[in-house]
C-alpha cells in the first residue's frame, strides 16, 4: 500500500501514532516512507446569489379601478423581471495540493493523534476537534398562495350582465368589507366578538376578502427564487472582475453571457507580504506546518448598488509557520485545535 492510500485511509479518523512524533517534510507522492499525510486549506469563496422572478398579472377589471375605487396609475399590461433579492459570501476551507505534508514517526517524540477531515486537512493533535452541532436554520416560506376572488362573490356579482356592472357590485361589497372592519376595530358592530382571539380571526377573514376582491382590480403580483453559488479561488487581489450578471428577462447569467449587466467582485489584500526568498523557500522544515492566515476586504456591486463589504480570513495572502518538535517530547504533552476552514491554530496547551 503506498503512502498516498495510507493518507487516505488516515482521512476523517483520529489516527494514533504512538509513542512517536512528528518529523514533518512536503509530501512527495512516489517517496517511500512511512507517516501520515495531511494538507492545509486554502480559501474558496462561495458567493451564493438569490434572485426573485417577479410576475405580475393585471386583474381583470383593472379598466375599472379608478371608476369605483378611485384607484390611480393601475397597471393594466403584465410584466415579468428578474432582481436581486441577497447576496452573501461564505469562506471554506479546501486542501491545498501545494501544501501537503507527511508527519513521520520518528522515536523519543510524542504525537498520539492527528485528526483529518473527510478532505485531509488538519483538525487536531494529541485532542479531538469540537463536536459541531449543527441547527439546521428555520425555513419560513415567502410564497402566500393566492385566494381565488370568486369564492367571495355573490351570485349577483358572478351572474351580473355585463363587466362593467360586475365592477359595480364587487367594488360595493369591497366598501362593505371595510365598513365591517371599522364596526368591529371601534366596538361598534352588531355581533362583537367575545374574546381577543375571536376579533383577530374575523378581521383576518375580512382582509383576505378584502384582498382578494381587490386583486380583481389591481392585479397581482407572484415570486419565485433561484439559487446561483459561484465559487472564487483568490491568488492576489481581485478589482472589479464580473462574477455574474443580471438580466431583467433571463434572471443570473454567467459572467461570459452578454446579455446581462455585470456584477463586479473585488477582493483587496489589507497586509500585503513581501515575497519570499529563496533561502526561505529551501528552508529545511522541522515541526508541524500551520497557516496563518491573511485578510482582504471581499466587496460586490452591481446596478449601481454595493451589496456586499467586508473582511475575510483568506489563507493564499497569509504565510506558514512552523510548531517546532520540541513541543512533542515525552516530557510535555501538547495538544493543538486548527481551524479547518483557515489551517491556522485555534487553541493550543500543554502540560
Amino acid at each position: 500500500m503506498n503512502i498516498m492510500k495510507k493518507g487516505l485511509i488516515a482521512i476523517g479518523l483520529l489516527v494514533s501514532l504512538g509513542s512517536y512524533a512528528q518529523d514533518v517534510k512536503t509530501y512527495a507522492p512516489n517517496a517511500q516512507e512511512e507517516g501520515i499525510v495531511y494538507y492545509l486549506p486554502k480559501t474558496q469563496l462561495d458567493v451564493k446569489v438569490v434572485a426573485h422572478k417577479i410576475t405580475y398579472t393585471p386583474g381583470e377589471l383593472c379598466q375599472y379601478a379608478n371608476r369605483y375605487l378611485k384607484l390611480q396609475d393601475v397597471v393594466t399590461q403584465p410584466k415579468e423581471y428578474w432582481e436581486i433579492q441577497s447576496i452573501t459570501v461564505q469562506p471554506v476551507g479546501i486542501p491545498d495540493e501545494n501544501k501537503a505534508y507527511r508527519i513521520k514517526l520518528k522515536d523519543k517524540m510524542v504525537t498520539s493523534q492527528v485528526e483529518l477531515t473527510e478532505d485531509g486537512i488538519i483538525k487536531a493533535i494529541n485532542t479531538t476537534y469540537p463536536t459541531e452541532t449543527v441547527t439546521p436554520p428555520s425555513v419560513k416560506s415567502t410564497e402566500v398562495k393566492r385566494v381565488d376572488p370568486r369564492n367571495y362573490m355573490t351570485e349577483e356579482m358572478l351572474l351580473a350582465g355585463s363587466t362593467s356592472k360586475m365592477a359595480e357590485l364587487i367594488a360595493k361589497e369591497i366598501y362593505n368589507i371595510r365598513e365591517s372592519k371599522n364596526s368591529l376595530t371601534r366596538g361598534q358592530a352588531d355581533y362583537m366578538p367575545q374574546d381577543g382571539a375571536a376579533l383577530k380571526i374575523m378581521l383576518d377573514n375580512l382582509n383576505t376578502q378584502e384582498k382578494a376582491l381587490t386583486e380583481m382590480f389591481t392585479g397581482y403580483t407572484e415570486y419565485s427564487s433561484q439559487t446561483y453559488t459561484f465559487q472564487v479561488e483568490p491568488e492576489q487581489d481581485i478589482k472589479d472582475q464580473v462574477i455574474f450578471r443580471l438580466s431583467n428577462k433571463l434572471g443570473v447569467l454567467h459572467a461570459d453571457n452578454l446579455a446581462g449587466e455585470p456584477f463586479y467582485l473585488s477582493i483587496i489584500n489589507k497586509n500585503p507580504l513581501p515575497p519570499t526568498t529563496e533561502e526561505e523557500n529551501n528552508k529545511k522544515i522541522v515541526g508541524v506546518i500551520y497557516n496563518i492566515p491573511g485578510k482582504a476586504i471581499v466587496s460586490i456591486k452591481g446596478n449601481g448598488k454595493k451589496y456586499i463589504e467586508e473582511e475575510f480570513a483568506i489563507t493564499q495572502f497569509g504565510e506558514t509557520e512552523v510548531l517546532t518538535n520540541s513541543l512533542f517530547n515525552k516530557k510535555i504533552n501538547t495538544r493543538v485545535i486548527f481551524n479547518p476552514i483557515t489551517g491556522g491554530i485555534m487553541k493550543i496547551d500543554k502540560d
